[in-house]
């Protein structure tokens, strides 16, 4: 069973997310600040880290970074705030994935589950990630379907890449953006339509798994 410590001072907050991830089947612990999250990790194994960003006493950016010196944990931020620093910053310390208040319980459960299951595979796999009949050699970036291999621009790999490892999620442009261009980057969202569609046109037989989500953006569906 997977366990997960969730992290913030409001008790609505992390009572919230205890019972949903519960119902998924996961073992969770709960902290009311950085400092205690972090001498919960020098003594317990936690498969993922749900963390508020204001807390008192220590906040969640210092308590991911201590945490990240002992364990290399997957941490997923919960905060208020939701401007292009706040997401960079928390990029820059180690979170693994960015979540703005409100959101939807349910949503963080998917996001959870695919850490979860993402930081499985790189254990257990570390050279190569299979979904149906798509594998990836990561470290030597060759993508391979039924097993022939189909050549792929930097950016083709990256972006299918992305989008794997959050296979089931619904991702917005800004999100693929984000994470493919970086934030530096100054393009628009036709820059994410136009490569899907010659992405699209590389993978053949398995195009359709990349899904159009009308208004929002694209979906990975296995």
């Amino acid at each position: 069973m997977s366990k997960i410590l969730i992290v913030d001072d409001e008790e609505d907050i992390y009572n919230l997310i205890k019972r949903y991830a519960e119902r998924e089947g996961y073992e969770t612990k709960c902290a009311s600040d950085g400092s205690k999250a972090i001498e919960m990790c020098k003594t317990n194994d936690f498969d993922a880290i749900v963390m508020d960003i204001m807390m008192p006493d220590v906040d969640g950016y210092t308590a991911c970074k201590e945490i990240k010196k002992i364990k290399d944990i997957p941490v997923i931020m919960l905060s208020a705030r939701g401007t292009e620093f706040d997401k960079l910053y928390g990029f820059e310390v180690g979170i693994d994935d960015y979540v703005v208040k409100p959101f939807s319980p349910k949503e963080l459960m998917a996001r959870i589950n695919v850490i979860i299951k993402r930081n499985e595979n790189e254990i257990n796999n570390k050279e190569n990630i299979k979904v149906d009949n798509i594998e990836i050699d990561t470290l030597g970036r060759n993508v391979y379907i039924d097993k022939n291999k189909i050549e792929l621009t930097a950016k083709e790999y990256d972006l299918l890449l992305y989008l794997i490892q959050n296979r089931g999620i619904v991702l917005t442009r800004e999100q693929i953006m984000d994470a493919v261009w970086n934030y530096d980057y100054y393009g628009n969202d036709r820059t994410v339509d136009w490569q899907i569609k010659l992405l699209r046109q590389k993978l053949g037989s398995c195009k359709d798994k990349i899904v159009t989500i009308r208004k929002v953006g694209y979906k990975f569906e296995v």
